[in-house]
């Protein structure tokens, strides 16, 4: 899932890592200063497993901005991609 994808009423949100179909449970927030506003947040989805991964990932190229619970993520004003 991508930021401007939305889950299909219904739909089980799933973990964005490659290859994996299990539930999301984490929202990675995150920026890429060279490409984004500074208020924009794209967000990836993560399961247990992978959250730590993908993470890591997005920290050591300093994009990872916060990590929230699926269930108590909003959306941060001004984040959301123009149309």
């Amino acid at each position: 899932m991508t930021s401007s994808d939305s889950p299909a009423p219904g739909e089980i949100p799933t973990c964005s890592a490659k290859g994996c179909r299990d539930a999301a449970v984490w929202v990675l927030a995150w920026n890429n200063p060279k490409l984004h506003t500074p208020e924009r947040r794209k967000t990836w989805l993560a399961c247990e497993e992978h959250r730590e991964h993908l993470s890591q990932f997005l920290g050591v190229r300093g994009f990872l901005k916060d990590v929230v619970k699926l269930d108590e993520w909003v959306q941060p004003e001004g984040s959301e991609r123009l149309r």
